[in-house]
């Protein structure tokens, strides 16, 4: 059976973000559905797991992009608002990170980021499996 549309892949954070991302200050949000028939917004529910989404922002720090927006959206699926676990504009990662591949209103292919938990990043200690 061939893939489609809407096919969450499961990528490593350090593959999507392999030079790190900073939690933009005060960017966590329910995520919203609008109903075009009665004109209303209701928070938004999961398609797989009925899980509440959440929105937040991050940048990202890859150096190639140079003066390009790094602004990235991340949908987190949780039962109740994240919290963020760094001050403004520190370094965070992301739990179960899947991207969704889509073409944009641009024709351009773009990328939906989806993550069950907004964490502080490992220390290097951590990510080498030693004690700190």
């Amino acid at each position: 059976m061939a893939l489609r549309g809407g096919t969450r892949f499961s990528v490593p954070f350090e593959a999507a973000f392999p030079h790190g991302c900073v939690f933009v200050p005060e960017s966590i949000a329910e995520a919203q559905d609008f109903n075009e028939a009665t004109r209303q917004r209701t928070p938004s529910k999961d398609k797989l797991t009925g899980q509440r989404v959440w929105q937040c922002r991050v940048m990202d720090m890859d150096p190639e992009l140079g003066a390009r927006s790094r602004e990235v959206s991340i949908k987190v699926l949780s039962d109740v608002q994240p919290v963020p676990p760094v001050g403004p504009f520190q370094p965070v990662e992301f739990e179960n990170l899947t991207v969704t591949p889509y073409v944009g209103n641009n024709g351009r292919l773009a990328f939906s980021y989806r993550a069950t938990a907004l964490v502080a990043p490992k220390t290097l200690a951590e990510t080498h499996g030693k004690a700190a």
